[in-house]
């Protein structure tokens, strides 16, 4: 056998022998810690052997292979350098597909398990699947792990035919988009803080699974990827480094949830956990030491690529072990009631948060919080990227205005005001704040962050790739300039975005479940943020993207677009039919409230409050219609000083010839303009 018959070899093998590895690594502690903590009770129906000590391994299996087709998919679409002759990513994302077809399989299978264990009923009892087909969509934890498992399907299917990189980026967003349904099962659906387990689950699961199938996605493409190990290893690195802090944050939440108390750490769910620590320090270490050794060496010294190989082998062998004790701490009781206490507070069946003792006072206005720690938490990322920019373009020279950083953190602190303060309190009861937070969220907040230019400081600072491969700036690039975006940023079609969505969120259905749902109520913020922005953006913005149209045509979209927003408020300043009336008759507040009256106060809000921001973006677009005229002069003069105004000499001369023939004319009005300016 030649030498490149042997590698041809290997790398066909090594996937087989790492998923070996892997799937025997998680398989294990899944299998003793899951299916003993699930062990049947006496007197009690059980579903049977196969379902107890399956559905653990099955999970397990679920896990691990939806991280490897995350891990691949990431590392094909933004990690892989591309040299002549090779074709990397396709291979990448054909693993995806394999890997995929697993994560399916394990999801239905799965989903046939978990009803089993749930209803304690025998896969082979004659009623079984008349229940499941009745059951599969009503009951919360198999309708989203359904929906999971569907979009799964999707990208299995995307990845076996997938030839271009940004289709390879469109299937690793969606993969990563197939992981989010599932925080909203198991322990995170039922604690009293549902709303910060189910965040903190989501990026607990979406972390993991980059962390982990990166890694795994490396170590499967090694033979592959020659000199280009380094540049990979050490990109990966630095998103392992962003991994390892989302998921020990997330994880540290999700567990204090559940725990509860230190005392809780001795029972047999604390043991768990600790043993999750352990091996999240023990990862930790091991990433520490990538960095800190390989990833400087692995470029000059050949044999750095082996010792890579080897920590990397043992990483994943202790990160597939970390999921399988994931998936016995999802089978075992945590010591916090997974139901939490029946309160006789009807606000709290509704919005999962007691009512507020009384209405909003003056001051209250101020120190009514309650943190939501997903909005924080973005807030403050955004907010700390903008100001390490900001410290890049200083270190290297460069200025960067003031006023664009204060607008930045200014715009996001108004953002949390909105949705952690009063407003998100009072909001979630009553309409008319709930619409001033609305109005804050899309309308004050969007201007000062367009004004602060993220996409310019953005472009600045990252760095750009050399080797045909997607990192976040070319990523940033590629929307600013993509045909998405060309139709969105249209300045009729943002408005339409704006305004014709409003209409049909809060005059349909979708008002009621952003109530009622922590999926809907995140889903709504983040339109409300998105749709403002993106319409203060084709107005006032300064960051690159589609052509700008005129400031004139910009101030008439202005004005349309705030006319209609009138015409909403005053629908609800004179409305008689109360919105959402299941939610808020059902809320029965401990103080007096005309929820009639308290919409049409919303609807004035609505009116009202978004006139001071209509006026200072009219202010802005006529301030930058004025500047674009001055510019326009001032780049007249400077090309009449060059040529001794050739251009007026020439016009005049050819109106002096049109008078002799024809007589007095009147020339065009820009013409004239440049006569008078000539004279």
């Amino acid at each position: 056998m030649t030498t490149a018959d042997g590698a041809a070899a290997q790398t066909a093998k090594l996937p087989l022998i790492l998923s070996a590895v892997a799937v025997v690594a998680v398989v294990i502690p899944a299998a003793l810690l899951g299916g003993a903590l699930a062990a049947p009770v006496a007197g009690l129906p059980d579903a049977g052997a196969l379902v107890r000590w399956g559905l653990p391994i099955v999970r397990a299996i679920h896990d691990l292979a939806a991280a490897s087709t995350v891990g691949l998919l990431v590392v094909a679409a933004t990690i892989i350098p591309e040299g002549r002759g090779t074709s990397r990513r396709i291979t990448a994302t054909r693993y995806a597909c394999a890997s995929g077809v697993v994560w399916v399989v394990a999801g239905l299978v799965g989903l046939v398990f978990s009803f089993a264990s749930y209803s304690s009923t025998g896969l082979i009892d004659p009623s079984f699947g008349t229940q499941f087909q009745t059951f599969v969509v009503q009951l919360d934890f198999l309708r989203v792990a359904a929906i999971s498992s569907a979009i799964a399907l999707v990208v299995t299917t995307g990845a076996a035919v997938v030839q271009r990189r940004s289709g390879m980026v469109a299937l690793a967003a969606l993969s990563i988009l197939a992981m989010l349904p599932l925080s909203m099962a198991g322990h995170a659906a039922g604690v009293a803080s549902h709303d910060t387990a189910v965040n903190s689950l989501a990026l607990h699961l979406v972390s993991a699974v980059v962390w982990v199938g990166g890694l795994l996605a490396l170590a499967m493409l090694k033979p592959l990827l020659g000199k280009d190990l380094a540049i990979c290893v050490q990109r990966y690195s630095t998103v392992a480094g962003w991994c390892f802090g989302a998921v020990a944050v997330s994880g540290a939440a999700n567990a204090w949830i559940r725990i509860g108390s230190i005392g809780n750490l001795a029972s047999s769910y604390g043991a768990l956990v600790i043993l999750k620590v352990v091996a999240l320090v023990a990862l930790g270490a091991a990433g520490w030491l990538q960095r800190s050794r390989v990833v400087k060496r692995i470029a000059a010294d050949p044999l750095a690529g082996r010792l890579f190989g080897r920590l990397a082998l043992m990483e994943l062998v202790v990160m597939s072990a970390a999921f399988g004790l994931g998936t016995a701490l999802s089978r075992s009781a945590a010591p916090v009631p997974l139901m939490p206490v029946v309160s006789a507070d009807p606000a709290y069946a509704l919005t999962g948060y007691t009512a507020p003792a009384g209405p909003l006072s003056g001051s209250g206005w101020f120190t009514e919080w309650r943190i939501d720690w997903l909005w924080l938490l973005v807030s403050v990322l955004a907010v700390s990227l903008y100001l390490l920019g900001v410290r890049r373009m200083h270190a290297r020279g460069d200025s960067w205005p003031v006023l664009r950083t204060v607008g930045w953190v200014l715009g996001w602190a108004v953002f949390v005001w909105a949705t952690c303060g009063a407003p998100g309190v009072y909001g979630s009861v009553l309409f008319s704040v709930h619409m001033l937070m609305h109005m804050t969220v899309s309308m004050a907040a969007p201007i000062l962050m367009v004004l602060a230019a993220p996409v310019t400081l953005a472009l600045r600072t990252l760095t750009p790739r050399r080797d045909d491969t997607l990192g976040p700036r070319e990523l940033l690039l590629g929307l600013v300039h993509s045909r998405y975006l060309a139709v969105i940023g249209n300045p009729i079609v943002a408005a339409a975005i704006f305004f014709g969505s409003l209409v049909v969120f809060y005059f349909s259905p979708l008002f009621e479940l952003a109530l009622r749902t922590h999926t809907g109520h995140v889903l709504m913020t983040t339109h409300f943020l998105l749709a403002g922005y993106l319409f203060a953006w084709v107005l006032v913005g300064i960051d690159p993207g589609p052509k700008r149209w005129p400031p004139s045509l910009r101030l008439l979209i202005l004005f349309v677009t705030v006319s209609f927003h009138a015409f909403f408020g005053v629908a609800l300043t004179t409305g008689t039919t109360l919105l959402a009336p299941t939610f808020y008759q059902g809320l029965h507040l401990p103080w007096a409230v005309d929820l009639l009256a308290d919409q049409r106060n919303g609807g004035a809000v609505a009116w009202g409050v978004g006139e001071l921001p209509t006026l200072i973006l009219a202010m802005l677009v006529t301030l930058a219609w004025v500047r674009s005229d001055d510019a326009e002069s001032k780049r007249l003069d400077r090309q009449a000083d060059r040529d001794d105004d050739a251009e007026l000499k020439a016009y005049n001369a050819h109106l002096d010839a049109i008078s002799g023939r024809t007589g007095p004319r009147a020339p065009p009005a820009h013409s004239t303009t440049r006569r008078l300016r000539g004279d």
